[in-house]
Order: C-alpha cells, then structure tokens, then sequence
C-alpha cells in the first residue's frame, strides 16, 4: 500500500528546503553501503521539517532515538541555537562511525552527544526533571512504546516528541499483519490518541510522522 504516490515524491522533496551536498553525499553513501538499512534514514522534506520544527520552538535540549548514520541529527543539529545540544542514542558502533565522519564535516560536532546503547536504558539514566525541549524517536518499532513513555517524562511542557513510520506503510490499517513493528506501532497510535497529557497529530508525511505536544 501506498501513502503517497511514488510520482509524487520527487516533486514534495523538490518543494522543500533541499539536502545539501554533504547530505546527498552521506545519502549516496548509505544507499551503496547499506543498502538493506538505507530505508532507516529520513527523507530530505522530513530533514527540512524537522529543522524547522527546532528552528520555530527554540529548542536547546533535543534528544533523537535511532541514529543510523547520523543523516537526521545533521538536519537537527544544525538548527539549534548557540549552546543548543543534541543527545542521540544508537546500538551500532559501525553505523555511527560514519556519523561521527559527516558530524566532524558538517562542523556540528561539538552539538552532539552520542550515546551508545540500549536507548531504554540511556532515556532512563537521564535526569528525570522534565528539560528535554524536543525529541525525535526513529528506532526499532517495538520499543516504541517503552520510549514514548521515557521521553514523555522528560519532556517540558509545550515540548514536542516527532514518531517516524506511525503508518508502517499503511500496515498499520492491514488487519492481516500481525508483525511485531506493526502491532507495535498500532499500539502506540492508540495510546497517544487517547492520553489526555498531550494533544498530537498523525501526519501522512512518508511513512507517517506523529507530531506530540506536552501539555
């Protein structure tokens, strides 16, 4: 199933703040290197509103779950004020060795604290003082719920947390698919339209980016 069509793509990615070189160029890299994991790097538009997200709150404090090769915290990075920090979390050392490559070319690295291993457990052993300005969850599927819950206690009030691929390729409407990233997925769709302690939208952005505002 289709959420948006194929023809459609270039022309939304064309119509939003472009990747620039350095991107395209660790883009192109991960489609040669990893070409089975390459699906786990955002799309340009989904940089750019991300960017624009940081730039139109201010935030100072953002925290990414699911690194990969470092191509969304560029976007991130990028838009935080001066002093602002990025924390983002990964399991893989190889991956984010390629991060910290383009982080060092993008002049970004001292925005950026990487922490290496299981991300439950580094959003636990964060300070439980609600400073988090902003978070970006994109990591496996089944973890999500644990780390909606970990962030969402850190999050200030008015913070925003962005979910990527809340429509799992329209699975999500499947009643077929039982996978585990699908029911997942269903599960933490559900849970955010009820919870009372923030208000959000389910955005057709790709494969579907929920937007959550803490009240």
């Amino acid at each position: 199933m289709k959420i948006v069509n194929p023809d459609l793509r270039p022309y939304l990615i064309a119509h939003a703040t472009p990747a620039d070189e350095l991107l395209e160029e660790l883009a192109a890299e991960n489609r040669r290197a990893y070409p089975r994991d390459v699906r786990m790097q955002i799309t340009p538009d989904q940089g750019a509103f991300l960017a624009l997200l940081v730039r139109l709150t201010g935030a100072r404090t953002v925290v990414e779950v699911g690194t990969f090769t470092g191509y969304s915290a560029i976007w991130i990075a990028r838009a935080l004020p001066e002093g602002g920090r990025l924390i983002t979390c990964d399991m893989s050392e190889e991956w984010t060795a390629v991060a910290r490559r383009y982080w060092e070319r993008a002049g970004v690295t001292d925005r950026i604290e990487l922490r290496l291993g299981d991300a439950a457990r580094t959003l636990r052993e964060m300070p439980h003082e609600e400073h988090v300005d902003l978070a970006f969850v994109d990591a496996d599927k089944v973890g999500y719920p644990v780390y909606y819950e970990e962030v969402l206690a850190r999050l200030r009030p008015n913070g925003l947390m962005v979910l990527d691929n809340t429509l799992q390729r329209g699975l999500v409407v499947d009643a077929s698919d039982t996978s585990s990233s699908t029911l997942a997925i269903r599960e933490i769709n559900d849970a955010i339209a009820a919870d009372k302690r923030v208000e959000s939208v389910l955005l057709s952005v790709y494969d579907g980016l929920t937007v959550v505002r803490k009240r």
